[in-house]
């Protein structure tokens, strides 16, 4: 059934609002929570539903103070948005927030349309997006791990077939249908673990791929989907990188070797963008390409400046990057659309709370001098000049050192060479253990 629908999702753009699906959605606002904040999430879940192929018809927000266990938002509510649902003709109603299966079989009865939540919604979306292998392995892992828990609303004609005529069972009726549920739990977590372990292939695959090029310095693009981070990638690379104004427009991370100028060259990678209430199993199953984030140098953090809860969304990208265990990655705010700004006063505001901050235009190319310059700001911070006395018969250090460092200068003097080169930090502590063959630093 998903992999049916997103084939079909795929191919949403060429389609008209009359051939799309009709949704309704809905949120919940509890307590603590500003109306701002909850009418600006639904919002951002209208832009989801819109990147699905769906066209909305019509929103419901409810003040709670906590969520209703068998309907989510109360049963009266519920018998509210079954009529709402019928008078807009809509094919689904959408909530904002992830249902437990009971209240997704609840809904679906009352409201007779399908009912579908956040979680699933974006699981639609990654699987229309998936393009390469890696990909298409990590979203169907995310989706059998969504439908897991789910799978006794496929069964439940046999519990119904099971109490027929006042008994709890029977000969021939409870253990087939809890016999076949179980072969098919069973066959979900085989085919999990097989996926698990196709992707802990890919890890160590790229583990390999990033020893080859451990000594380039390597950034990462970080960010709220839709901020730009793919237009800057074509910016700053010139490589014909998939760019598309909507929200999660790729979800393969893409590197491409970067010359900075000044005799430098990074890799620069580009990756998924974070959302708010981004399910924990969708980074779980995409760990292997935020590795990439994780492994980085250097993160540049990019903004959309001219998005007026930009802020909120830089908080769900700090929070995102905890979960990561990297919140405290050297990193540089890198803040996009400044051609859009309305309000000038923005800047000074945005700078005086993230000093040291990087303004651009990715789509005009503007401040990419700038931004170039504090990259290699950031990469000379992690480098140190030494001098080296080393024996010339140990020519794979001789090379290795010439591949991963400048030399500044070079002397030959019997069986020793001495020269003054500099590298990062990480790379001398490997190829010069504990000091070996160090002198000196090199003075400024």
């Amino acid at each position: 059934m998903l992999k049916e629908r997103s084939s079909r999702l795929a191919r949403y753009e060429s389609t008209t609002d009359q051939e799309k699906e009709r949704a309704v959605l809905v949120g919940v606002r509890l307590k603590g929570v500003s109306s701002w904040e909850a009418k600006d999430t639904l919002d951002e879940l209208g832009l989801l539903a819109d990147t699905a192929g769906a066209v909305v018809v019509g929103r419901m927000m409810q003040e709670r103070p906590r969520i209703d266990p068998t309907f989510f938002v109360g049963k009266g509510k519920a018998e509210e948005l079954a009529l709402l649902a019928k008078d807009l003709k809509a094919d689904v109603v959408i909530f904002d927030d992830d249902l437990s299966p009971g209240q997704s079989r609840n809904l679906e009865e009352l409201v007779e349309v399908k009912i579908i939540d956040r979680s699933r919604l974006i699981l639609d979306i990654f699987a229309s997006r998936a393009q390469t292998h890696e990909a298409q392995t990590q979203v169907e892992l995310a989706q059998l791990n969504y439908m897991l828990p789910r799978l006794t609303r496929q069964w439940t004609h046999l519990s119904r077939q099971a109490g027929h005529g006042g008994t709890t069972g029977g000969i021939g009726t409870r253990g087939p249908g809890e016999t076949q549920l179980e072969v098919d739990r069973r066959a979900l977590r085989s085919r999990i673990g097989s996926l698990s372990r196709a992707l802990d292939h890919i890890v160590r695959h790229r583990e390999v791929s990033r020893k080859g090029r451990s000594n380039v310095f390597r950034v990462a693009l970080v960010g709220y989907t839709n901020a730009g981070k793919s237009t800057l990638m074509r910016a700053l690379s010139g490589a014909d990188v998939f760019i598309e104004d909507r929200l999660f427009a790729t979800l393969d991370s893409t590197t491409r070797r970067v010359f900075l100028g000044y005799n430098r060259e990074i890799l620069l990678t580009d990756t998924v963008g974070f959302i708010r209430k981004l399910p924990h199993h969708l980074v779980a199953s995409f760990r292997s390409t935020l590795e990439e984030v994780v492994e980085a140098d250097l993160l540049l953090h990019i903004v959309d400046v001219s998005h007026p809860a930009c802020e909120d969304q830089i908080g769900s990208v700090l929070e995102a990057l905890d979960d990561l265990g990297i919140a405290d990655h050297s990193t540089v705010m890198v803040f996009n659309k400044i051609d859009l700004i309305e309000d000038p006063a923005k800047k000074s505001a945005m700078n005086a709370e993230y000093p040291g901050s990087v303004w651009i235009s990715a789509s005009r190319e503007l401040g990419m001098d700038e931004l170039r310059s504090a990259i290699y700001n950031q990469l000379e911070q992690g480098r140190v000049a030494l001098r080296l006395k080393i024996p010339q018969a140990e020519g794979k250090l001789l090379a290795d050192l010439r591949k991963a460092g400048e030399i500044l200068s070079i002397e030959y003097e019997d069986n020793d060479v001495h020269m003054e080169i500099k590298l990062s930090n990480q790379v001398a502590h490997q190829l010069l253990p504990h000091g070996k063959y160090h002198t000196t630093d090199v003075a400024g």
